[in-house]
C-alpha cells in the first residue's frame, strides 16, 4: 500500500502533488458554495439556504450543549474542520475521481500516476489538521482561563507525588491527540480509497455500488468525528474547573 502521495510536477522546486490538486479543488468548492449560498440568503430560504442554516444551526446547538458560554468560542474551529473535511472526502468518492490519468517525468523517469487523489488520504494533511486542532485547543485555554490556570494542567506545587504524575499523563495525552487524530482520518479514507480501486477493477458497474455508499457514510463519519473530538477537547482545555 503506497502512503506518500504522487509528484506530478514542480513549481519553483516546490512538489505538486495529486493530493495537493485534489486539496486545491475543495478549497474552490467551498469558496464557490460560500459565494453562492450568501448571495441567495432570504427571508424566504430554498432549499440549498436550509439545508445550509440546519448544518450550522446543528453545531451552534451542539456547541452550547457541550460548552455552554463558551461555544462562540469554540463552534467556528469545528464547523470550519468538518466542512473541508466533508467537501473533501465526498469529492473522492465522486465516480472516476481517480480515472484521469497523468504522466509526470520526475527525475526524468517517465511514470503514469492518477492526477488526483483524496485530499485525506495525504498523511501530511491529517498531521496539519491535527496539529492545528491540538495548537487552536491550547491557544484557546491560555486565551480563557489564563497561562496560570493553563500550566497548572500539566505542572503541581502540590506536595503529594500523584499530582506529578497526572501532569504528565495530561501532556502524555497532548501527544496522542494528534497521533490519533491524523492517522484515524488518514487510515479510513486511504483504506477506503484501495477498496473503492479494487472493486473499480473488478466490475465497473453495480459492484462498487454498495462499497461506494458504504465510503460516502464514512466520509461523512470521519468529518463529524474529527468535528465533535474537537468540540469535546477545546471544551476540557477551556474549562477552568478543571
Amino acid at each position: 500500500m503506497q502512503i506518500k502521495p504522487d509528484v506530478l510536477f514542480l513549481i519553483a522546486n516546490f512538489p505538486v502533488t495529486n493530493t495537493v490538486v485534489a486539496t486545491t479543488i475543495s478549497d474552490i468548492v467551498i469558496i464557490l458554495f460560500i459565494l453562492i449560498v450568501n448571495r441567495i440568503i432570504s427571508l424566504n430560504p430554498n432549499t440549498l439556504q436550509n439545508a445550509t442554516e440546519i448544518v450550522v444551526d446543528y453545531f451552534i446547538k451542539t456547541t452550547k450543549e457541550v460548552a455552554g458560554e463558551r461555544a462562540f468560542l469554540i463552534y467556528p474551529w469545528v464547523l470550519s474542520f468538518f466542512i473541508f473535511i466533508l467537501v473533501s472526502n465526498l469529492i473522492a468518492q465522486l465516480p472516476g475521481f481517480d480515472s484521469i490519468i497523468f504522466k509526470t517525468s520526475i527525475q526524468k523517469s517517465q511514470n503514469e500516476v492518477p492526477f488526483l487523489k483524496a485530499a485525506s488520504s495525504d498523511l501530511n494533511l491529517t498531521l496539519a489538521f491535527a496539529v492545528i486542532s491540538v495548537v487552536l485547543t491550547h491557544y484557546l485555554s491560555i486565551k480563557h482561563t489564563g497561562i496560570k490556570a493553563y500550566f497548572t494542567r500539566f505542572i503541581t506545587f502540590r506536595v503529594f507525588p500523584i499530582f506529578l504524575f497526572v501532569g504528565i499523563l495530561e501532556f502524555s495525552n497532548e501527544i496522542t491527540k494528534i497521533i490519533s487524530f491524523s492517522f484515524r482520518l488518514f487510515g479510513n479514507i486511504s483504506s477506503g480509497e484501495k477498496i473503492m480501486t479494487t472493486m473499480y477493477n473488478i466490475f465497473s458497474f453495480g459492484l462498487p455500488l454498495p462499497f461506494m455508499l458504504l465510503e460516502f457514510l464514512v466520509a461523512i463519519i470521519q468529518a463529524m468525528i474529527f468535528a465533535m473530538l474537537t468540540m469535546v477537547f477545546m471544551h476540557i482545555m477551556t474549562d477552568k474547573q478543571h
